[in-house]
Formats: C-alpha cells, sequence, structure tokens
C-alpha cells in the first residue's frame, strides 16, 4: 500500500442515531468512492439539490457546529467529527449519504468511526494525492481568541490551547502532528460542556439530543459522567479533533502549522477563508512517494492494516 496515494474505504460504513443539536434521529451511510472525487454529503431524504460538497465556503453556520449548505439552502449539520476522522484516517475520497438534516452524534467523538473504518479497511488507488502547502503565516484574532498558521515542510502540526473559568476544565494544551502522532486519544475525547450552559443551549434550540452517552457534562469540579472522562486532555483533545475536521474543508490535506488559543469552529473557517483570499498564502501540489519520502496520512493506522 503507498501512503501517498488516494484512498477510500473497502465498503459501505453505516450509522444510526440522534442528532446533538437536533434531537432527530438519522441514518448515515459513508461508501467508497473513485478517485478525485473527495467528499461529497448527498441527502437521501430530499429528491433535488440534495448534493452539498464540504467546503470552506459552503459553511452556512459555525456556532457550536458547522453547518454546511447547497446554494439551495439543503444542509448538514455537526460533520466536524466525521471529517476529523476521514482526515486522520486518509480517507480521500467518500460518498456520505445521510436522511436527515444533522449528522449522527453517536457517543460524542470520533471514536466509532475510526473503529468502523478500520474494521471495513481502506482501499488504496494509484493516483496520487493533493496538498495544500502554506507559504505564508496568516494570522486572526477574534478579541482573545486566537488562531494562525504558517508554513512547514512536510507535516500538519496542531498546537492548540483551551482557557476555561471552571476549574476543573481549566487551561488545557496539547500538540500534535496529524500525519505522525498517535491519535486515539484525539478520536476518543467526547464534545462536552458546563452543566450552566445546557439551559442556555436549550433556549437557543440547541443540545435537543444532548445526553450523558453523548457528551461530557462538568458540574462546579466534578464531572457528570459516571464513568468519567476517557484520557487527561479530554477536554482539549476534542477541540483539536474538531479542528482536524473543520481544517479538512480545505478540500485537501494540508501541509502546515497551526496555532490555536481559546479557538472553535468559527475561528477556523475564518483563519481557512483568509488563507484562501490570496494565491500567495497556498500552493496546491501533487504528491507521490518519489517526490516527498514522508506519509501525509497517519502511519500507524495504515501499517496495521496494510
Amino acid at each position: 500500500m503507498s501512503y501517498l496515494n488516494q484512498k477510500t474505504i473497502n465498503s459501505d460504513l453505516t450509522f444510526e442515531g440522534v442528532g446533538l443539536h437536533t434531537g432527530l434521529n438519522a441514518k448515515l451511510v459513508v461508501k467508497p468512492a473513485k478517485p478525485n472525487t473527495g467528499i461529497i454529503f448527498k441527502r437521501t431524504d430530499i429528491k433535488d439539490h440534495n448534493i452539498i460538497i464540504p467546503n470552506i465556503f459552503n459553511v452556512s453556520s459555525a456556532v457550536f457546529c458547522t453547518t454546511i449548505s447547497n446554494e439551495n439552502g439543503i444542509s448538514v449539520s455537526t460533520i466536524e467529527h466525521l471529517m476529523g476522522a476521514l482526515y486522520g484516517m486518509g480517507i480521500d475520497n467518500a460518498m456520505i449519504e445521510i436522511d436527515n438534516q444533522e449528522v449522527p452524534i453517536l457517543d460524542g467523538s470520533a471514536k466509532l468511526f475510526v473503529e468502523a473504518i478500520n474494521k471495513v479497511g481502506i482501499k488504496d488507488s494509484e493516483t496520487s494525492i493533493k496538498v495544500i502547502k502554506i507559504e505564508k503565516k496568516i494570522k486572526f484574532i477574534d478579541g482573545e481568541k486566537t488562531i494562525s498558521i504558517e508554513p512547514s515542510k512536510v507535516s500538519l502540526d496542531i498546537d492548540f490551547e483551551l482557557k476555561y473559568e471552571n476549574e476543573l476544565i481549566g487551561t488545557q494544551r496539547n500538540e500534535i502532528n496529524v500525519y505522525e502522532s498517535e491519535l486515539t486519544d484525539i478520536y476518543n475525547s467526547r464534545t462536552f460542556c458546563l452543566f450552566e450552559d445546557i439551559e442556555k443551549l436549550k433556549e437557543m434550540g440547541l443540545a435537543k439530543g444532548g445526553k450523558l452517552e453523548n457528551a461530557v457534562v462538568v458540574k462546579d469540579k466534578k464531572i457528570l459522567n459516571s464513568s468519567g472522562l476517557r484520557n487527561k486532555k479530554e477536554f482539549v483533545n476534542h477541540k483539536i479533533l474538531d479542528c482536524m475536521g473543520d481544517l479538512y474543508l480545505a478540500g485537501y490535506k494540508i501541509i502546515g502549522k497551526i496555532a490555536c488559543s481559546q479557538g472553535g469552529h468559527k475561528l477556523t473557517n475564518q483563519l481557512l477563508r483568509k488563507v484562501f483570499e490570496s494565491n500567495e498564502n497556498f500552493s496546491i501540489i501533487e504528491i507521490n512517494e518519489k517526490a516527498v519520502p514522508h506519509t501525509l496520512i497517519n502511519k500507524t493506522h495504515l501499517k496495521s492494516i496494510a
């Protein structure tokens, strides 16, 4: 198996469950796709104009989750965990069929997506991958929130800092190399919220499907989930998962260094939009193994299934 050729999954993956914010049940099927297809969402409950491309310019909302919409207003929300799993597992091409407007939240992480991909395996192709290479440092600031991206030789590094007044969460920071690091803790980290924010979210028409089985809830200095945390940095690790998923809306994998403090879906989208304002900020290059002796997808997973 070549690390630097485009990949898809070997067979269909099916998931069913409730949407975190809408509370609506949905069936989602991830299907194999041919090289150069990219990632595509299809709303099977809608007959016409039902194709939605996960692209930064199709993001119609980035409040508490990432929602993409097509020109006809057909949307799919909370795509970030699935997109993060596809990014980390090196899936370049997939058709994602869904019969409702929100991706099932499952257990609140990307764990079940990744396990399913590992179970069916990854299908290689003879088509080289393309990547976005960052050429200039770009920074976006929104009050105390900051995010930047700068050039890197062959990696995507994410340095993420999280700051909460809540003592249990506090300040957390983690740094990963998406193409080289062991990502199990990232995939397994669940979405979270403060207990006192639940009513506010519901008043906004959100979190209708939220429960302790699909989110970590923090009340004062206590985790309300009986199982506790899955890893010591689960809060910031989940933010990194979100960041990976949102970065994949660039259309290709990225070579660059991300530094983010107190960011989220909106900040990542704003950064990418700023990157694409000028062709001087980035280049799109086709890569093969003769040109770069480096894997641009996670070697740990690939070697285990090759």
